[in-house]
Formats: structure tokens, sequence, C-alpha cells
């Protein structure tokens, strides 16, 4: 199957190649983000030509190859909650095949951009990670491709969130609005157990935005505004994929989102007031 990078969310299901969900400017309206997350079958080809996008590929199951012009990459993955994460940078006007050699789910999204940097594979030794958050919100981000790694306007990042934990709290906005920068964004689930979900809400209530999704696995929410944040049910540890794209080039994608106000307190405090210590609590 050939495509190019708009034709990805067309793409009909066969029994060696799977479109598992998908997003993009035909489906959301909005401007930059194109992304699918793909399962193939051991033997399967697909071709892509980059066109005007850059396009990054990130492992999330199986073993492939990626054959970019004369060069190739070997990519593989036992799993997101078993092993890190790494990603292939493909910059525009190039072709593109990637090779199943084990029976495989990858996620490729990408966004127009000019051909400034050059095709090339981030390993996990140099993808930066930290801890975010606490008591009931935190979480571990992988900096997939963000300042220093370069890209034109690509952002990714992938993010472990323990059973009954939040992820994004205080709840952040980057869709142009109250200062903050525009970026679209995608979020791909997967949870262990597998019957777990997350809960995902958008809101800005003044313009009139509040939507709530539940997510389960191999899941896909999509952020085209307004603040959000995302909860892992108790029972399941949580995964996701962030691919964001927008108004931010180069290093600007350095650019912190916009914090909602209302909760931002939080920081730094977030084991006060614990409620074993409140007089009706009976635990």
């Amino acid at each position: 199957m050939t495509f190019q990078l708009a034709e990805l969310f067309d793409a009909v299901s066969s029994g060696e190649i799977e479109v598992v969900c998908a997003a993009s400017p035909q489906i959301t309206g909005w401007q930059y983000l194109t992304y699918a997350t793909m399962r193939a079958a051991a033997g399967a080809t697909i071709d892509l030509d980059t066109a005007g996008s850059e396009v990054a590929i990130v492992a999330l199951a199986g073993r492939f190859h990626v054959h970019v012009g004369e060069q190739a990459f070997a990519m593989s993955r036992t799993g997101v909650f078993s092993e890190a994460g790494s990603v292939l940078y493909v910059p525009p006007a190039e072709r593109v095949r990637i090779t199943i050699d084990q029976a495989s789910t990858f996620a490729v999204g990408g966004t127009p951009a000019d051909p400034v940097y050059p095709v090339r594979h981030i390993g996990a030794d140099s993808i930066r990670v930290e801890l975010r958050g606490g008591g009931a919100a935190r979480r571990q981000v992988a900096h997939l491709l963000a300042p220093p790694i370069e890209a034109h306007r690509l952002i990714l990042y992938e993010v472990h969130v323990p059973r009954g934990s939040w992820s994004g709290w205080p709840p952040h906005c980057h869709d142009g609005l109250d200062g903050s920068p525009y970026l679209e964004e995608t979020y791909y689930f997967e949870h262990r157990p597998m019957n777990g979900f997350a809960i995902h809400r958008n809101f800005r209530e003044r313009d009139g935005l509040d939507e709530t999704f539940v997510a389960g696995h191999a899941g896909l929410v999509t952020v085209p505004a307004g603040y959000h944040s995302t909860a892992a049910s108790p029972g399941s540890h949580m995964y996701f994929l962030n691919f964001l794209a927008g108004d931010l080039e180069h290093d600007q994608r350095r650019t912190p989102p916009c914090f909602d106000e209302r909760y931002t307190w939080i920081d730094g405090r977030w084991d006060d007031d614990p409620i074993e210590h409140q007089p009706a609590w009976r635990g």
C-alpha cells in the first residue's frame, strides 16, 4: 500500500494492514497535524511519500525496518510498558518503505515543514526522561522529539501514568488563547491491563467548550482547543503518545503551554491536606 501522509486516514484495512485510529486536517478541520496508529502483519510493506511534510515514526510493539533512500533503520519494541521508546525522524520530500519483520503496531504522524533537518533515528538513550507532578498526579514524561532534538514543527512525548493517577494537572492549553501558543495535539492510549480506560476532558467554559472522552486501549483523543487533563482508571496503568504541531517552529518548540490559574495552587503542595487527617475520615 502506498500513501502520502494526508491519505493515511483513508487507508482501507486489509488482511495485512490495519489503520487502528487516525486524525488529520480532513477529519478534524485543523491545519497542521496528521496522525495514524497502524498494525501490520509480518511480511507486509507500506510505502509512504512524505511530500511536503516532516514525519515521525514510533514503534509501539513488534519489529520492522524503515528504508529512507539508501538508509535502513531497524525499529523494534517489546511493548510500551516494557521498553523505552525511540523515534525515526524523516524530512519532507522523501520516499519511505516500511517492511514488517514481525507483527507490529506503530505510530506515524507529520506536519507541513521545510526540508531543514536530516533523517535520523533518535534512540532511547538520547531521549530526556523526567518525573512530573506528585501525589495523585505523578507521571513519567519522555521527550521523544522536543528541543534540543531538532525538528521544524513536530513535537512528540510519551507519558506513563500509574493507575488511578492524573496527567496534565494543572490543566493546560495551547490553542492560541489566554496567551498560549497554537498547537494541535493527539493522544494515543494504551493500558495495562487492557481493560482499563482513560477519562480525558477538553474545556474552556466561557467559550462553551466542555467535552469529555473515555479512551480505551488503542484509543485516540484529539485536542483542537481548550484546557485539558487526563485520568487513568484505578485498575490499569496508562500510557499515551502525544504528537503535536502548530505555529511553533524550530527552537520555539520549547515554549511552554499556559495553565488554568484556578488549579495552579497545587504545584509544590501535592501532599498537603491528606484526607486521613480529616475529622470525618474513617479509614
